[in-house]
């Protein structure tokens, strides 16, 4: 098993928590996993990105080659968008199609999406929308990897119970908001 997985978005919108997510549910099920250097967390709505890198084999390395990745999972279409270079050719981009205006330049919306809807391989959704919907607003990050959780090569009980453990010591209320949100996306999106 190896999956190199892209996280995208900007400050503030949950970037570190996904990986959290992912990496607790990895090492629990015994792989071996590599995160490259996060940029911009620093700065709330600056550019975050972190390489995720899993594997039952050892990992030399953290970055992923251009062209190597197979999952891009982003908070933002622009920042998306960005990294589709990273993209194998029969990788998936599971994004959120609710942009963070965060520069004067920021591209049109509407050519944005067509972009990304345009890749063979690409499910791009309004999580603001979906998460309030299911009164998970809080937890829309949590919702966007529900719905890139059948293309991660984890098993969707290993996820529930790393939402668990990485929010377990926030209380149960938000452990439950967090297992909703998850349970949301999966449901919602089936890839």
């Amino acid at each position: 098993m190896k999956k190199d997985i892209i996280l995208s978005g900007v400050g503030g919108q949950g970037i570190l928590s996904i990986a959290a997510v992912i990496g607790e549910a990895a090492l629990t099920a015994g792989l071996h996993i590599k995160q490259a250097e996060v940029h911009g967390m620093s700065q709330r709505g600056g550019d975050v990105h972190s390489n995720l890198r899993i594997s039952s084999a050892p990992i030399h390395s953290d970055l992923i080659p251009r062209g190597g990745a197979d999952l891009i999972i982003s908070l933002e279409p622009m920042e998306a968008l960005r990294y589709v270079s990273w993209l194998r050719p029969d990788g998936w981009v599971v994004a959120s199609s609710t942009p963070v205006v965060n520069i004067p330049t920021y591209p049109e919306l509407g050519t944005l999406l067509a972009e990304l809807n345009a890749l063979p391989h690409s499910r791009v959704f309004d999580v603001e929308a979906v998460s309030a919907s299911a009164d998970v607003s809080r937890a829309a990050n949590i919702v966007l990897l529900g719905a890139a959780a059948r293309v991660l090569g984890l098993d969707f009980p290993s996820l529930q119970e790393a939402v668990r453990r990485v929010f377990g010591r926030k209380g149960e209320g938000v452990v439950e908001m967090n297992l909703k949100a998850l349970q949301t996306g999966y449901d919602t999106y089936h890839i």
